[in-house]
């Protein structure tokens, strides 16, 4: 696992909260409109359909509650850098925990009704609050993170699946997703000799090499933030996000296809 930078990129807790229930409440309203066949259409997540995606959305916000619903941990064991790293090693676990979940609740909107409920009564904890999450405990504040790019990506997912399906994304989510794992490329390769831009949300410096001090960097990747999601989380490949020209790459040392995706 990344050993995290030393300086930490800080959130807003207030701002987190509330782009969380935003972007959940997209999602919600848009998936209250789809019909049986749309539900049965598949997705690029496996043998998922709509209907598995739709429901495991739902799993990414319940485990907020939770999480808090156990026994308080003694202090935290992950970091908010460290979280993409660890996610792969319960892909196994969440597939199946989907698939159940969708085929026990026919009535998504009902299911999404509960889970918004749960989540509202759980934003009332501090952020301090430590929670036992399956990939590590972690600061409630800190958690609140990693939902965005939960619900943001597969909001992505969910559009790219649905042909017409248009769920906007909230400005806070989306900018939160974007810097966290721009965040996490530059702890997985620490360095200067790279500069990676996701306008208008994130810049950061990467890979070992020649540090950059002033001037044009030597080295720029540039991108836009969901097709740097895509990159991150294995959606599109380094090689096709250049072929389609969704990323701009100059310079010997800009080269990122041996560093993502990030999170499996």
């Amino acid at each position: 696992m990344p050993t995290a930078r030393k300086r930490v990129r800080t959130y807003d807790p207030v701002k987190i909260r509330k782009a969380v229930q935003a972007q959940f409440g997209s999602v919600r309203e848009a998936v209250r409109t789809l019909n049986p066949e749309q539900l049965a259409l598949p997705t690029r997540l496996g043998e998922w359909t709509v209907r598995d995606l739709a429901a495991h959305i739902t799993m990414a916000v319940e485990t907020v509650s939770r999480n808090l619903d156990r026994d308080e941990p003694a202090a935290p064991q992950l970091t908010l850098l460290e979280w993409p790293f660890a996610t792969a090693a319960r892909a196994g676990d969440i597939a199946d925990g989907t698939r159940d979940l969708a085929a026990a609740n026919p009535d998504l909107d009902a299911l999404y009704a509960r889970t918004e409920e749960r989540f509202l009564q759980a934003l009332t904890a501090p952020g301090s609050r430590v929670l036992a999450a399956r990939t590590g405990a972690m600061t409630l504040s800190d958690y609140l993170v990693t939902r965005t790019v939960e619900l943001v990506v597969h909001t992505d997912d969910l559009n790219a699946a649905v042909p017409g399906l248009d769920i906007p994304y909230d400005r806070q989510a989306l900018a939160a997703c974007t810097r966290l794992l721009a965040d996490a490329l530059a702890a997985k390769a620490p360095g200067g000799s790279t500069e990676v831009r996701v306008p208008p949300y994130a810049v950061v410096q990467c890979v070992e090499g020649p540090k950059h001090t002033r001037g044009t960097p030597p080295n720029v990747v540039e991108t836009d933030p969901l097709t740097w999601l895509r990159l991150a989380t294995g959606r599109l490949t380094w090689t096709d996000a250049l072929d389609e020209a969704k990323v701009s790459a100059s310079g010997e040392r800009a080269d990122l296809g041996r560093l993502l995706p990030l999170m499996g």
